[in-house]
């Protein structure tokens, strides 16, 4: 199929001219279980770092977006690639998601590998029709015919002071549709080994990054650092092991589970963290695991709390570890409630690291229960 893509669209230029037409705090490092960290990188340099190698190793792939080119990305994630790639593989968009998400689909059909940036998730909305009708469904449509490798990435979640309409979390809402890969990362390690995984993927993938982390600087081995490193889809990673309580979480609420758990093993309480990394497939079977030997969990999200995450990881414990509990599990997410503008009030509606140790002691009967207090 690529050899016919190449045939019909060349090297690039076609499409190029096509769309030109268009064109108007991080946790100790102690805690994170890194092992031979030499240096450090920022999830932004990561990401920037896996799209450079996977362009220049695939000429098929290419990144197209609002101010990804010119501005070098609204978050300087694309910055250098317009020089290196030139304006055919570095597609500067009208704001038009609907218009440049189908353009970016229909390019996968013919064997290109597209990676659509939306400016901020909350913008997918506008092309939520082509993501799971036209991408997500085609592979089974058409008995396996027809692959669509594509890449939608974008900051996800919550950030500060953006109001109801730019702070949701889409985790849950993409996790639902079967034929979509969805993926969270949370370090520059899983930013990096992730983002190729989902570039080299024959299927669509939605890659949700969070805008408060793309400046944070985590440890990175020799190995994360090598061309060839890549993540395995559907793979958590336990971040912290433990023996008394199973954190599961993803994206930016590892580092405060992390944080969490640093509290807790001062008051005795050994608690498991497990990143998730990967929302669609979901790591059942590692989760499970950590369930069977901790007996206790809590589930931590910054979506709303129904039809979530946790919501769906504490169906699997009870479908499969359910005789293993020795407490009900404990949901944390965030408030049920558009995301008020006011800064006082945005901090109640997201999730914060006193409310993941209260739920834990609660888990391992450390606390007085909440009715108790009434």
């Amino acid at each position: 199929m690529l050899g016919a893509a190449r045939r019909q669209l060349g090297s690039g230029p076609m499409l190029g001219q096509v769309l030109r037409r268009l064109r108007p705090a991080a946790v100790a490092d102690a805690a994170r279980g890194y092992s031979a960290a030499a240096k450090e990188m920022t999830v932004r340099d990561a990401l920037n770092s896996a799209l450079d190698e996977e362009m220049s190793a695939d000429p098929s792939v290419f990144l197209m977006g609002e101010e990804v080119g010119e501005y070098q990305g609204a978050y300087k994630i694309s910055k250098g690639l317009l020089d290196k790639y030139g304006p055919d593989r570095v597609l500067d968009t009208p704001i038009t998601e609907a218009g440049f998400t189908g353009i970016g689909v229909g390019a996968a059909y013919h064997g290109l590998r597209p990676i659509v940036e939306f400016m901020t998730f909350n913008f997918s909305m506008q092309a939520i029709d082509h993501i799971i009708n036209s991408a997500a469904k085609s592979n089974y449509m058409s008995a396996g015919q027809i692959s669509v490798p594509i890449v939608f990435r974008g900051p996800n979640g919550a950030a500060a002071g953006v109001g109801a309409q730019h702070s949701q979390c889409y985790a849950a809402w993409y996790a639902h549709v079967p034929g979509l890969k969805v993926l969270t990362p949370y370090s520059a390690e899983d930013a990096r080994g992730l983002l190729k995984a989902a570039i080299r993927d024959p299927d669509p993938v939605i890659f949700l990054e969070n805008e408060l982390l793309y400046g944070e600087s985590f440890p990175v081995s020799a190995e994360v650092l090598d061309s060839s490193f890549c993540l395995p889809i559907g793979k958590a990673k336990i971040e912290r092991e433990g023996k008394d309580v199973t954190i599961t979480t993803y994206s930016k609420m590892v580092g405060y589970a992390l944080q969490a758990a640093e509290i807790l093993s001062k008051e005795g309480i050994s608690a498991e963290v497990i990143n998730l990394r990967s929302i669609r497939p979901l790591d059942r079977a590692a989760i499970n695991a950590s369930v069977r030997k901790t007996n206790r969990l809590v589930t931590v999200e910054e979506g709303f709390p129904q039809h979530g995450i946790g919501a769906e990881i504490c169906m699997s414990v009870v479908e499969e570890s359910f005789e293993y509990l020795d407490a009900p599990v404990e949901r944390i997410a965030g408030a049920d409630v558009p995301m008020p503008y006011a800064a006082n009030l945005e901090r109640m509606a997201v999730p914060q690291v006193d409310d993941i140790v209260r739920a834990a002691k609660r888990a391992c009967y450390r606390a007085v229960p909440m009715a108790a207090t009434a």
